[in-house]
């Protein structure tokens, strides 16, 4: 029901009738307002140039304004740009430099930035090192250091992306082909601790801007040099055999075990099965609450991995004691100081020494990550978080030598200069997109898509986009219609806020950019974005010159 009819007093004629008027009224005051943002702006702004009087354009505005008319709009803050992707020819824009929280539309710039900063062949090595030797007997007479320098791909993912990010093994697969590798090099005895050094990041584990809210969820996870599966924990539960008993638990990894606290108990059959998250001071500051009715299949709850370093440690010895290694000392840590930067915000390089440790003695494994084309994909077909912020911090450590998010968003500010983006268009204080403080305009990501498109590595960055229809975050939208398989945009979604930027061909052949954005939402849940997915169909099925008839 609109909300207008609901706000109405009196008989139902009465309020039905007062409904309409005002639903009329407000959609032509709202499409008189995207009039004036699209047809009386004669005078382009930032370079842009507007498109002449075409019919299939003024079909395409006249779709659009009824749209969002109907989308409750009057209460939203909507921005569109839709443009050729060429000549940058602009069909349509509605507060086009008005700014907006773009929720993953972020990952956007910082995979744009990673891709044209680090190249596509790019790799990440991760090590196993110890500044002692080994000796004939296979005892190492000191620590053995698992070196990590910020692949995001520590897990036991499926490589090349083929559609859902599959899963192969163990979640501690790459650490036992590394186990096995140290072994093979006649590693029998350890004679101190398995330390997982995270140091070649300063130690800055969730950016400004997060929400604590975020921080127990799998896409609020830490970020650190060393990303062991994706810094996730996934959290097995069973019922105990009686009613009170506590709940057995298990997790993947099995180190992870030990990361968070837990009060699950057994309940009655008829009790519904229920958990919740608590956030508590400490450490280990994830507690998981709550019930599993007796007889109840296991459940499966995926949860962030608050230590992924100490984490990672502690599977690596428990893998090479499981391979006959004795290891005397215990699993720990070893961490960078926080980021170092001035009260402006920009990052400070630290000394050489703590940039470029000296290197270790000896080196017992290497695993080298597959070109970094291969992480972006999955970055923007999944929308993961830590994966941007990850390859926002190598970008920062590879051009100014600190890998902190300071860092990688000074190289970012001088990208977006190099591609037109005006300064000031784009705000951001993270690279997925979590961060509540970021903002962008709908005019900036058109630039910077545009001036993607014409960089030899822009096909590449096209490639990584979810296809509508398709794969990744669109695989399930606009499934069935003109636009299915027509679009391949990067979707941005957090609480109230909906986005969808990137390419399009449409039924014509016309090549278009576009962005998307609404703010300020109250709904909640599925079918939020129909609005959205209806305006990018609609230039699919709307736009696009008719073919030229041929002279005889």
């Amino acid at each position: 029901m609109n909300a207008f009819a609901i706000l109405q007093r009196g008989d139902g004629r009465s309020r039905a009738l007062r409904a309409a008027l005002a639903l009329c009224a407000t959609a032509a005051l709202f499409a008189s307002h995207a009039r004036a943002q699209t047809v009386s702006r004669t005078t382009p702004s930032h370079g842009a140039v507007h498109a002449k009087a075409r019919s299939d354009v003024t079909r395409f505005r006249a779709r659009a304004e009824a749209l969002l008319a109907q989308s409750n709009a009057e209460r939203l803050d909507w921005g569109v740009v839709v443009a050729d992707r060429q000549t940058g020819e602009m069909f349509y824009e509605l507060n086009a430099d008005h700014f907006f929280t773009p929720a993953s539309n972020a990952k956007i710039v910082t995979t744009a930035l990673a891709l044209g900063s680090l190249g596509g062949d790019y790799r990440f090595r991760t090590t196993l090192e110890s500044k002692a030797s080994l000796g004939n007997d296979g005892r190492l007479a000191g620590d053995l250091i698992l070196v990590g320098r910020g692949d995001p791909d520590l897990s036991n993912r499926r490589f090349p992306y083929v559609g859902k990010g599959e899963r192969m093994g163990t979640t501690e697969r790459v650490l036992a082909e590394m186990a096995d590798e140290a072994v093979a090099k006649g590693l029998r005895e350890v004679d101190g601790d398995i330390i997982a050094d995270d140091s070649y990041y300063p130690y800055d584990p969730y950016p400004a801007g997060w929400s604590n809210g975020d921080l127990f969820f799998q896409f609020g996870a830490p970020v650190s040099a060393i990303a062991f599966s994706d810094n996730t924990v996934s959290v097995l539960i069973e019922p105990g055999g009686r009613v009170g008993d506590p709940a057995t638990i298990r997790t993947e990894p099995a180190a992870a075990l030990v990361t968070f606290t837990q009060e699950i108990t057994t309940g009655p059959p008829s009790v519904k099965s229920d958990f919740a998250v608590v956030r508590q001071p400490g450490v280990n500051f994830i507690l998981l609450r709550g019930t599993i009715a007796l007889g109840h299949e296991s459940t499966r709850l995926d949860i962030a991995m608050t230590a992924p370093a100490e984490t990672a440690a502690l599977a690596l010895k428990q893998l090479l004691e499981a391979r006959g290694v004795r290891v005397s000392g215990t699993a720990r840590a070893q961490h960078a100081p926080p980021p170092y930067s001035n009260v402006a915000g920009e990052p400070i390089v630290p000394a050489p020494s703590a940039v470029s440790p000296e290197p270790n003695a000896a080196t017992f494994a290497e695993h080298v990550s597959l070109p970094l084309l291969e992480t972006i994909r999955l970055t923007n077909k999944l929308s993961h978080n830590l994966h941007a912020e990850l390859l926002l911090r190598a970008v920062g450590r590879e051009k100014l030598g600190v890998g902190s998010t300071a860092a990688g968003l000074k190289v970012e500010r001088e990208f977006l200069r190099s591609a037109g983006v005006a300064d000031g268009d784009i705000l951001l204080s993270d690279g997925s997109g979590l961060a509540r403080d970021d903002l962008v305009t709908p005019r900036a990501i058109v630039t910077l898509l545009r001036y993607v498109s014409r960089q030899p590595w822009g096909g590449d960055f096209l490639s990584t986009l979810p296809v509508a229809g398709v794969d990744g975050t669109l695989e399930g939208r606009m499934t069935g219609s003109a636009a299915s398989g027509m679009i391949e945009a990067k979707t941005g979604e957090i609480e109230h806020v909906r986005a969808l930027s990137g390419y399009a061909t449409t039924l014509r052949g016309e090549s278009l950019v576009f962005s998307i954005f609404y703010n300020n939402d109250p709904q909640h849940g599925a079918g939020t974005a129909a609005p959205v997915d209806a305006i990018a169909t609609a230039m699919v099925e709307t736009l696009g010159a008719p073919p030229r008839a041929r002279k005889k």
